[in-house]
């Protein structure tokens, strides 16, 4: 089984559970979720990844103590990644690199949407030239804003606005995103590609999963 971190710390099952329903629905791997505590609004600027890296590497030695086979980290900044890395023998993939992978495969100029105050490093650096512009929805500072009617109608707007400047992709720089199920929103909206960071997670877990197990 796969274990899943979420850095944004879900009260809610529902929510908690969300990212890795998505990936066994898409591709048919099973997940175990957990979240780090103490973060309930998530990481959304460069304070709230420093607290919460330590946290999120003690739960991915924690995951593959319990006998977990790979490990996702299920946020666009890939926070701790490096560390963990460095920590446990199972390999660990990032939302954040595999989004930023999936769009670079895609060759097309891209629009990046987030909640912090620009594009996550790991993304910027494997994007480069494709990006077109990054939106943070107007309102949006963290993950619990998604989950408002207002955040959702002011990501959609932020959307239009990036394929007013050229995009031809959408690319979370988020897995909030995610866990509303904007994607589809978008697509069938605006009838463009959105390239979801759990989604490319899951894409890229699966494949190597299926070489290990």
């Amino acid at each position: 089984m796969i274990g899943l971190i979420r850095v944004f710390t879900a009260k809610d099952n529902e929510v908690l559970q969300s990212h890795g329903e998505m990936i066994q629905k898409h591709f048919g791997i099973s997940v175990l979720s957990r979240s780090i505590p103490d973060q309930p609004l998530g990481i959304y600027d460069e304070e709230s990844e420093i607290v919460a890296i330590p946290k999120i590497v003690e739960l991915g030695i924690e995951l593959e103590k319990e006998g977990r086979r790979l490990l996702i980290i299920s946020c666009a900044a890939d926070p701790g990644i490096q560390e963990l890395r460095g920590r446990v023998s199972i390999p660990v993939i990032g939302g954040g690199s595999s989004a930023s992978l999936v769009a670079r495969a895609l060759g097309e100029p891209v629009g990046l949407m987030g909640i912090t105050e620009g594009v996550p490093p790991v993304m910027r650096d494997v994007l480069g030239d494709l990006i077109v512009g990054y939106n943070r929805p107007e309102g949006v500072t963290n993950t619990t804003d998604l989950l408002t009617d207002e955040g959702r109608r002011m990501a959609l707007e932020g959307a239009r606005t990036l394929v007013n400047k050229g995009a031809k992709a959408i690319v979370f720089a988020c897995t909030g995103f995610a866990t509303i199920s904007f994607a589809d929103v978008i697509r069938k909206e605006l009838q463009i590609p959105v390239i979801d960071p759990v989604e490319s997670e899951g894409l890229i877990a699966a494949n190597f999963y299926k070489q290990i197990d």
